[in-house]
Protein backbone atom coordinates (compact mmCIF):
# COMPACT_ATOMS: atom_id res chain seq x y z
CA UNK A 1 0.00 0.00 0.00
CA UNK A 2 1.28 3.46 -0.83
CA UNK A 3 1.99 5.53 2.25
CA UNK A 4 0.18 8.42 0.56
CA UNK A 5 -2.86 6.46 -0.59
CA UNK A 6 -5.96 8.54 -1.39
CA UNK A 7 -8.50 8.21 1.47
CA UNK A 8 -11.48 5.99 0.72
CA UNK A 9 -14.54 7.13 2.72
CA UNK A 10 -17.41 4.65 3.12
CA UNK A 11 -20.93 4.97 4.52
CA UNK A 12 -22.68 2.00 6.13
CA UNK A 13 -26.45 1.66 6.43
CA UNK A 14 -28.57 0.00 9.09
CA UNK A 15 -28.82 -3.75 8.40
CA UNK A 16 -32.18 -5.52 8.14
CA UNK A 17 -30.49 -8.80 9.07
CA UNK A 18 -27.00 -10.18 9.69
CA UNK A 19 -26.60 -13.93 9.37
CA UNK A 20 -24.53 -16.63 7.72
CA UNK A 21 -21.68 -19.11 8.02
CA UNK A 22 -18.27 -17.81 7.05
CA UNK A 23 -14.50 -18.02 7.53
CA UNK A 24 -12.18 -15.15 8.34
CA UNK A 25 -8.59 -14.85 7.08
CA UNK A 26 -5.71 -16.46 8.96
CA UNK A 27 -4.59 -15.14 12.33
CA UNK A 28 -2.23 -12.20 11.93
CA UNK A 29 -0.08 -13.00 14.98
CA UNK A 30 0.51 -16.59 13.90
CA UNK A 31 1.07 -15.61 10.25
CA UNK A 32 3.87 -13.18 11.20
CA UNK A 33 5.50 -15.79 13.44
CA UNK A 34 5.25 -18.63 10.91
CA UNK A 35 7.26 -16.59 8.39
CA UNK A 36 9.87 -15.43 10.91
CA UNK A 37 10.34 -18.81 12.59
CA UNK A 38 10.59 -20.40 9.15
CA UNK A 39 13.48 -18.01 8.43
CA UNK A 40 15.20 -18.94 11.72
CA UNK A 41 14.80 -22.68 11.06
CA UNK A 42 16.89 -24.88 8.82
CA UNK A 43 15.12 -26.42 5.87
CA UNK A 44 11.71 -25.67 4.44
CA UNK A 45 8.62 -24.36 6.28
CA UNK A 46 5.27 -24.79 4.52
CA UNK A 47 2.41 -22.53 5.64
CA UNK A 48 -1.28 -23.08 4.85
CA UNK A 49 -3.85 -20.34 5.53
CA UNK A 50 -1.36 -17.47 5.78
CA UNK A 51 -3.07 -14.09 6.13
CA UNK A 52 -2.35 -12.33 2.83
CA UNK A 53 -2.78 -8.81 4.19
CA UNK A 54 -0.34 -5.92 3.84
CA UNK A 55 1.20 -6.33 7.31
CA UNK A 56 2.03 -10.00 6.76
CA UNK A 57 3.17 -9.54 3.15
CA UNK A 58 5.63 -6.93 4.45
CA UNK A 59 6.98 -9.55 6.89
CA UNK A 60 7.33 -12.02 3.99
CA UNK A 61 9.29 -9.39 2.05
CA UNK A 62 11.44 -8.73 5.13
CA UNK A 63 12.48 -12.37 5.61
CA UNK A 64 13.25 -12.57 1.87
CA UNK A 65 15.42 -9.43 2.15
CA UNK A 66 17.32 -11.18 4.98
CA UNK A 67 18.17 -14.11 2.70
CA UNK A 68 15.22 -16.46 3.26
CA UNK A 69 13.06 -16.73 0.12
CA UNK A 70 9.32 -16.70 0.92
CA UNK A 71 6.99 -17.45 -1.96
CA UNK A 72 3.51 -18.78 -2.69
CA UNK A 73 2.61 -21.77 -4.85
CA UNK A 74 -1.14 -22.34 -5.10
CA UNK A 75 -2.51 -21.99 -1.55
CA UNK A 76 0.83 -22.87 0.07
CA UNK A 77 3.53 -20.47 1.23
CA UNK A 78 7.07 -21.74 1.61
CA UNK A 79 10.00 -20.23 3.48
CA UNK A 80 13.54 -21.52 3.01
CA UNK A 81 15.28 -20.86 6.32
CA UNK A 82 18.91 -20.11 7.11
CA UNK A 83 18.96 -21.18 10.76
CA UNK A 84 19.43 -19.17 13.96
CA UNK A 85 22.17 -16.56 13.40
CA UNK A 86 22.28 -17.22 9.65
CA UNK A 87 20.51 -14.16 8.23
CA UNK A 88 22.30 -12.00 5.64
CA UNK A 89 22.80 -8.26 5.29
CA UNK A 90 19.85 -6.79 3.30
CA UNK A 91 20.68 -4.71 0.22
CA UNK A 92 18.49 -1.78 1.33
CA UNK A 93 16.13 -0.57 4.08
CA UNK A 94 13.21 -2.86 5.00
CA UNK A 95 9.75 -1.24 4.94
CA UNK A 96 7.24 -2.62 7.49
CA UNK A 97 4.33 -0.44 6.35
CA UNK A 98 1.79 -0.19 9.18
CA UNK A 99 2.81 -3.28 11.20
CA UNK A 100 3.89 -2.84 14.81
CA UNK A 101 3.94 -6.61 15.35
CA UNK A 102 6.12 -7.26 12.29
CA UNK A 103 8.53 -4.51 13.29
CA UNK A 104 8.93 -5.35 16.97
CA UNK A 105 9.25 -9.13 16.51
CA UNK A 106 11.69 -8.67 13.64
CA UNK A 107 13.88 -6.58 15.94
CA UNK A 108 14.30 -9.71 18.07
CA UNK A 109 15.03 -11.79 14.97
CA UNK A 110 17.66 -9.32 13.67
CA UNK A 111 19.33 -8.85 17.08
CA UNK A 112 21.13 -12.21 16.99
CA UNK A 113 22.74 -11.70 13.58
CA UNK A 114 25.94 -9.84 12.69
CA UNK A 115 24.08 -7.45 10.35
CA UNK A 116 22.86 -3.83 10.28
CA UNK A 117 19.26 -3.34 9.20
CA UNK A 118 17.52 -0.03 8.54
CA UNK A 119 13.82 -0.40 9.40
CA UNK A 120 11.20 2.00 8.04
CA UNK A 121 7.41 2.28 8.10
CA UNK A 122 4.48 4.50 7.20
CA UNK A 123 3.58 7.75 8.97
CA UNK A 124 1.46 5.96 11.58
CA UNK A 125 4.07 3.30 12.43
CA UNK A 126 6.82 5.94 12.58
CA UNK A 127 5.06 7.55 15.56
CA UNK A 128 4.76 4.34 17.57
CA UNK A 129 7.10 3.63 20.52
CA UNK A 130 9.93 1.14 20.02
CA UNK A 131 11.98 1.79 23.17
CA UNK A 132 10.19 -0.93 25.15
CA UNK A 133 11.58 -3.53 22.73
CA UNK A 134 14.94 -1.92 22.02
CA UNK A 135 15.96 -1.44 25.69
CA UNK A 136 16.14 -5.18 26.51
CA UNK A 137 17.72 -5.97 23.11
CA UNK A 138 20.42 -3.37 23.79
CA UNK A 139 21.01 -4.99 27.20
CA UNK A 140 21.68 -8.25 25.32
CA UNK A 141 24.25 -6.61 23.03
CA UNK A 142 22.34 -5.28 20.02
CA UNK A 143 22.95 -1.63 19.11
CA UNK A 144 20.69 1.08 17.76
CA UNK A 145 22.67 3.49 15.61
CA UNK A 146 22.15 7.15 16.64
CA UNK A 147 20.07 5.81 19.59
CA UNK A 148 16.92 6.39 17.54
CA UNK A 149 13.81 5.00 19.33
CA UNK A 150 11.18 5.41 16.59
CA UNK A 151 11.26 4.42 12.92
CA UNK A 152 13.19 4.94 10.76
CA UNK A 153 16.08 3.40 12.71
CA UNK A 154 19.07 1.15 12.10
CA UNK A 155 19.52 -1.92 14.31
CA UNK A 156 22.93 -3.58 14.53
CA UNK A 157 22.75 -7.19 15.63
CA UNK A 158 25.44 -9.32 17.24
CA UNK A 159 26.46 -12.96 17.00
CA UNK A 160 27.53 -12.74 20.65
CA UNK A 161 24.33 -11.76 22.47
CA UNK A 162 24.33 -12.25 26.23
CA UNK A 163 21.35 -13.94 27.92
CA UNK A 164 19.31 -11.79 30.31
CA UNK A 165 16.49 -12.07 32.83
CA UNK A 166 14.00 -9.38 31.90
CA UNK A 167 10.80 -8.39 33.68
CA UNK A 168 8.43 -6.61 31.29
CA UNK A 169 7.31 -3.23 32.68
CA UNK A 170 3.95 -3.47 30.87
CA UNK A 171 2.11 -6.57 29.59
CA UNK A 172 3.27 -7.00 25.99
CA UNK A 173 3.46 -10.15 23.90
CA UNK A 174 5.56 -8.20 21.40
CA UNK A 175 8.25 -7.31 23.94
CA UNK A 176 8.26 -10.85 25.34
CA UNK A 177 8.51 -12.33 21.85
CA UNK A 178 11.33 -10.04 20.73
CA UNK A 179 13.44 -10.92 23.79
CA UNK A 180 12.79 -14.67 23.40
CA UNK A 181 13.65 -14.53 19.69
CA UNK A 182 16.91 -12.75 20.46
CA UNK A 183 17.50 -15.31 23.21
CA UNK A 184 17.60 -18.09 20.60
CA UNK A 185 21.04 -16.73 19.60
CA UNK A 186 22.42 -16.05 23.09
CA UNK A 187 24.97 -18.27 24.86
CA UNK A 188 22.80 -19.50 27.73
CA UNK A 189 19.20 -19.21 28.93
CA UNK A 190 17.15 -16.02 28.49
CA UNK A 191 14.15 -15.47 30.76
CA UNK A 192 11.20 -13.08 30.44
CA UNK A 193 9.11 -12.48 33.57
CA UNK A 194 5.50 -11.29 33.18
CA UNK A 195 3.24 -9.85 35.87
CA UNK A 196 0.19 -10.52 33.65
CA UNK A 197 -0.16 -13.29 31.07
CA UNK A 198 -0.01 -12.18 27.42
CA UNK A 199 -0.69 -14.13 24.24
CA UNK A 200 1.60 -17.16 24.13
CA UNK A 201 1.82 -17.88 20.39
CA UNK A 202 5.59 -17.40 20.36
CA UNK A 203 6.17 -20.03 23.05
CA UNK A 204 3.79 -22.54 21.46
CA UNK A 205 5.20 -22.17 17.96
CA UNK A 206 8.86 -22.10 19.03
CA UNK A 207 8.29 -25.44 20.79
CA UNK A 208 6.76 -26.83 17.60
CA UNK A 209 9.89 -25.70 15.69
CA UNK A 210 12.15 -27.46 18.21
CA UNK A 211 13.25 -24.75 20.65
CA UNK A 212 13.64 -25.60 24.34
CA UNK A 213 11.20 -23.37 26.23
CA UNK A 214 9.94 -23.69 29.79
CA UNK A 215 7.17 -21.74 31.50
CA UNK A 216 6.88 -21.64 35.28
CA UNK A 217 4.81 -19.74 37.83
CA UNK A 218 6.76 -17.66 40.33
CA UNK A 219 4.25 -16.37 42.86
CA UNK A 220 1.86 -14.13 40.93
CA UNK A 221 4.28 -13.88 37.99
CA UNK A 222 5.14 -16.13 35.05
CA UNK A 223 8.70 -16.82 33.90
CA UNK A 224 9.33 -17.98 30.31
CA UNK A 225 12.83 -19.27 29.58
CA UNK A 226 14.36 -20.14 26.22
CA UNK A 227 17.61 -22.05 25.79
CA UNK A 228 20.04 -20.21 23.53
CA UNK A 229 22.12 -21.35 20.55
CA UNK A 230 18.97 -23.15 19.44
CA UNK A 231 18.53 -25.24 16.32
CA UNK A 232 15.06 -24.95 14.79
CA UNK A 233 13.74 -27.26 12.09
CA UNK A 234 11.37 -26.25 9.28
CA UNK A 235 7.74 -27.26 9.91
CA UNK A 236 4.32 -27.46 8.27
CA UNK A 237 2.10 -24.76 9.82
CA UNK A 238 -1.67 -24.36 9.46
CA UNK A 239 -2.80 -20.84 10.38
CA UNK A 240 -6.24 -20.75 12.09
CA UNK A 241 -8.81 -17.95 11.60
CA UNK A 242 -8.01 -14.67 13.36
CA UNK A 243 -10.23 -14.11 16.44
CA UNK A 244 -9.62 -10.34 16.23
CA UNK A 245 -11.00 -10.29 12.67
CA UNK A 246 -13.86 -12.62 13.64
CA UNK A 247 -14.78 -10.14 16.41
CA UNK A 248 -16.26 -7.71 13.87
CA UNK A 249 -18.66 -10.32 12.49
CA UNK A 250 -19.48 -11.49 16.03
CA UNK A 251 -20.18 -7.91 17.13
CA UNK A 252 -22.48 -7.32 14.16
CA UNK A 253 -24.45 -10.47 14.95
CA UNK A 254 -24.78 -9.32 18.58
CA UNK A 255 -26.36 -5.94 17.71
CA UNK A 256 -28.49 -6.55 14.59
CA UNK A 257 -32.00 -7.89 15.39
CA UNK A 258 -32.10 -11.62 14.66
CA UNK A 259 -28.33 -11.70 14.13
CA UNK A 260 -26.90 -15.23 13.83
CA UNK A 261 -23.38 -15.84 12.50
CA UNK A 262 -21.09 -18.88 12.63
CA UNK A 263 -17.38 -18.24 11.99
CA UNK A 264 -15.55 -21.49 11.26
CA UNK A 265 -12.03 -22.55 12.26
CA UNK A 266 -11.15 -19.67 14.59
CA UNK A 267 -8.18 -19.61 16.99
CA UNK A 268 -9.59 -19.81 20.56
CA UNK A 269 -6.34 -19.59 22.52
CA UNK A 270 -7.25 -18.50 26.09
CA UNK A 271 -5.03 -15.41 25.72
CA UNK A 272 -7.13 -14.18 22.75
CA UNK A 273 -10.83 -14.66 23.62
CA UNK A 274 -11.52 -11.95 26.19
CA UNK A 275 -13.85 -10.24 23.71
CA UNK A 276 -16.07 -13.32 23.41
CA UNK A 277 -16.16 -13.76 27.20
CA UNK A 278 -17.27 -10.13 27.50
CA UNK A 279 -19.94 -10.54 24.79
CA UNK A 280 -21.36 -13.48 26.78
CA UNK A 281 -21.42 -11.39 29.97
CA UNK A 282 -23.28 -8.63 28.09
CA UNK A 283 -26.03 -11.08 27.11
CA UNK A 284 -25.12 -12.17 23.58
CA UNK A 285 -25.48 -15.90 22.82
CA UNK A 286 -21.90 -17.08 22.15
CA UNK A 287 -21.08 -20.77 21.61
CA UNK A 288 -17.78 -22.51 20.81
CA UNK A 289 -18.51 -25.53 18.60
CA UNK A 290 -16.44 -28.37 17.11
CA UNK A 291 -13.44 -27.66 19.40
CA UNK A 292 -10.15 -29.18 18.24
CA UNK A 293 -6.38 -28.59 18.20
CA UNK A 294 -3.96 -27.98 15.34
CA UNK A 295 -0.26 -27.12 15.55
CA UNK A 296 -0.41 -26.74 19.32
CA UNK A 297 -3.22 -24.15 19.13
CA UNK A 298 -6.91 -24.64 20.12
CA UNK A 299 -9.46 -23.99 17.35
CA UNK A 300 -13.28 -23.88 17.28
CA UNK A 301 -16.25 -22.65 15.27
CA UNK A 302 -17.77 -19.58 16.99
CA UNK A 303 -21.54 -19.01 16.76
CA UNK A 304 -22.92 -15.66 17.92
CA UNK A 305 -26.61 -14.77 18.13
CA UNK A 306 -28.21 -11.50 19.08
CA UNK A 307 -29.32 -11.13 22.70
CA UNK A 308 -30.62 -8.44 25.02
CA UNK A 309 -27.41 -6.59 25.82
CA UNK A 310 -26.58 -4.95 29.15
CA UNK A 311 -23.64 -2.85 30.31
CA UNK A 312 -20.80 -4.58 32.16
CA UNK A 313 -17.51 -3.76 33.88
CA UNK A 314 -14.55 -5.20 31.99
CA UNK A 315 -11.65 -5.84 34.42
CA UNK A 316 -8.14 -4.57 33.58
CA UNK A 317 -6.77 -8.13 33.85
CA UNK A 318 -8.73 -9.00 30.69
CA UNK A 319 -7.11 -6.28 28.60
CA UNK A 320 -4.15 -8.32 27.24
CA UNK A 321 -6.55 -10.98 25.88
CA UNK A 322 -8.63 -8.46 23.91
CA UNK A 323 -6.49 -5.35 23.48
CA UNK A 324 -7.34 -5.02 19.77
CA UNK A 325 -11.08 -5.53 20.31
CA UNK A 326 -11.86 -2.56 22.57
CA UNK A 327 -12.95 -0.19 19.75
CA UNK A 328 -15.53 -2.70 18.49
CA UNK A 329 -16.54 -3.65 22.05
CA UNK A 330 -17.20 0.05 22.72
CA UNK A 331 -19.44 0.09 19.63
CA UNK A 332 -21.35 -2.94 20.95
CA UNK A 333 -21.64 -1.21 24.36
CA UNK A 334 -23.47 1.65 22.63
CA UNK A 335 -26.37 -0.79 22.09
CA UNK A 336 -26.27 -2.27 25.63
CA UNK A 337 -28.63 -1.09 28.35
CA UNK A 338 -26.69 0.85 30.98
CA UNK A 339 -23.02 1.71 31.39
CA UNK A 340 -20.03 -0.33 30.23
CA UNK A 341 -16.71 0.52 31.88
CA UNK A 342 -13.50 -0.83 30.36
CA UNK A 343 -10.46 -0.47 32.63
CA UNK A 344 -6.69 -0.82 32.12
CA UNK A 345 -6.46 0.56 28.58
CA UNK A 346 -3.21 2.57 28.69
CA UNK A 347 -1.88 0.38 25.84
CA UNK A 348 -4.62 1.70 23.52
CA UNK A 349 -3.01 5.14 23.58
CA UNK A 350 0.03 3.87 21.65
CA UNK A 351 -1.61 1.67 19.01
CA UNK A 352 -1.93 2.67 15.32
CA UNK A 353 -3.69 5.75 16.72
CA UNK A 354 -4.63 6.85 20.23
CA UNK A 355 -7.49 4.36 20.03
CA UNK A 356 -8.92 5.41 23.39
CA UNK A 357 -9.49 9.06 22.41
CA UNK A 358 -10.40 8.18 18.81
CA UNK A 359 -13.01 5.59 19.83
CA UNK A 360 -14.70 8.02 22.21
CA UNK A 361 -14.66 10.78 19.58
CA UNK A 362 -16.28 8.44 17.03
CA UNK A 363 -19.02 7.41 19.45
CA UNK A 364 -19.77 10.99 20.49
CA UNK A 365 -19.94 12.02 16.81
CA UNK A 366 -22.74 9.46 16.42
CA UNK A 367 -24.75 10.53 19.46
CA UNK A 368 -23.45 8.01 22.00
CA UNK A 369 -22.52 9.06 25.56
CA UNK A 370 -18.85 8.08 25.97
CA UNK A 371 -15.79 9.41 27.76
CA UNK A 372 -12.20 8.63 28.72
CA UNK A 373 -11.51 8.41 32.46
CA UNK A 374 -7.74 8.03 32.96
CA UNK A 375 -6.93 4.62 31.41
CA UNK A 376 -10.61 3.65 31.28
CA UNK A 377 -13.30 4.07 28.63
CA UNK A 378 -16.92 4.51 29.70
CA UNK A 379 -19.85 4.05 27.30
CA UNK A 380 -23.51 4.52 28.22
CA UNK A 381 -25.98 2.86 25.89
CA UNK A 382 -29.57 1.66 25.76
CA UNK A 383 -31.28 4.61 24.09
CA UNK A 384 -30.48 3.53 20.55
CA UNK A 385 -27.62 4.92 18.48
CA UNK A 386 -28.59 8.01 16.45
CA UNK A 387 -25.71 7.66 13.98
CA UNK A 388 -25.33 10.18 11.19
CA UNK A 389 -21.76 11.11 12.12
CA UNK A 390 -18.42 10.89 10.35
CA UNK A 391 -15.61 8.99 12.12
CA UNK A 392 -11.93 9.93 11.82
CA UNK A 393 -9.98 6.66 11.65
CA UNK A 394 -6.44 8.13 11.91
CA UNK A 395 -5.01 5.50 9.49
CA UNK A 396 -6.18 2.77 11.90
CA UNK A 397 -7.71 -0.37 10.38
CA UNK A 398 -9.51 -1.49 13.57
CA UNK A 399 -11.10 1.93 14.07
CA UNK A 400 -12.51 1.79 10.54
CA UNK A 401 -13.98 -1.69 10.95
CA UNK A 402 -15.38 -1.02 14.44
CA UNK A 403 -17.41 1.99 13.31
CA UNK A 404 -18.66 0.26 10.18
CA UNK A 405 -20.12 -2.31 12.63
CA UNK A 406 -21.70 0.53 14.67
CA UNK A 407 -23.52 1.73 11.57
CA UNK A 408 -25.19 -1.66 11.07
CA UNK A 409 -27.42 -0.95 14.09
CA UNK A 410 -27.63 2.85 14.16
CA UNK A 411 -30.68 4.89 13.16
CA UNK A 412 -28.87 6.96 10.52
CA UNK A 413 -25.92 5.86 8.34
CA UNK A 414 -22.40 6.14 9.78
CA UNK A 415 -19.56 7.44 7.60
CA UNK A 416 -15.95 6.31 8.06
CA UNK A 417 -13.41 8.75 6.61
CA UNK A 418 -10.98 6.15 5.22
CA UNK A 419 -11.06 2.36 4.85
CA UNK A 420 -7.70 2.14 3.04
CA UNK A 421 -5.92 0.64 6.04
CA UNK A 422 -8.42 -2.21 6.51
CA UNK A 423 -6.19 -4.06 4.03
CA UNK A 424 -3.42 -4.22 6.65
CA UNK A 425 -5.26 -6.97 8.53
CA UNK A 426 -8.56 -7.95 6.84
CA UNK A 427 -8.64 -7.41 3.04
CA UNK A 428 -11.90 -9.38 2.63
CA UNK A 429 -13.75 -7.47 5.40
CA UNK A 430 -16.28 -5.73 3.16
CA UNK A 431 -17.00 -8.83 1.09
CA UNK A 432 -17.63 -11.05 4.13
CA UNK A 433 -19.75 -8.43 5.90
CA UNK A 434 -21.79 -7.80 2.74
CA UNK A 435 -22.44 -11.54 2.32
CA UNK A 436 -23.97 -11.58 5.83
CA UNK A 437 -26.22 -8.56 5.22
CA UNK A 438 -24.19 -5.33 5.49
CA UNK A 439 -24.65 -2.50 2.96
CA UNK A 440 -21.65 -0.26 2.26
CA UNK A 441 -21.75 2.83 0.07
CA UNK A 442 -18.56 4.34 -1.36
CA UNK A 443 -18.47 8.11 -1.00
Amino acid sequence: MSHTATPKPVRVHRAKSFAGTTRVPGDKSISHRALMFGALATGRTRITGLLEADDVINTAKAVAALGCPAHKTGDLWEVLGRGVGGLVQPKSAIDFGNSGTGTRLMMGVIAGNEISVTMTGDASLSKRPMRRVLDPLKAMGARVLDDQMTLPLTLRGSARLIPIVYETPVPSAQVKSAVLLAGLSAAGATTVIEKEATRDHTERMLRAFGAEITTETRGAKTAITVKGQAELQGRDVTVPGDPSSAAFLAAAAAIVPGGDVTIEGVLVNATRIGFYTTLQEMGADVAFLNAREDGGEPIADIRVRQGTLRGVSVPPARAPSMIDEYPVLACVAAFADGTTRMDGLAELKVKESDRLAATVAGLVANGVAAKVDGDAMIVTGGRGVPGGGTVATHMDHRMAMAFLVLGLGSDAPVTVDDITYVATSFPSFQALMTACGATFERM
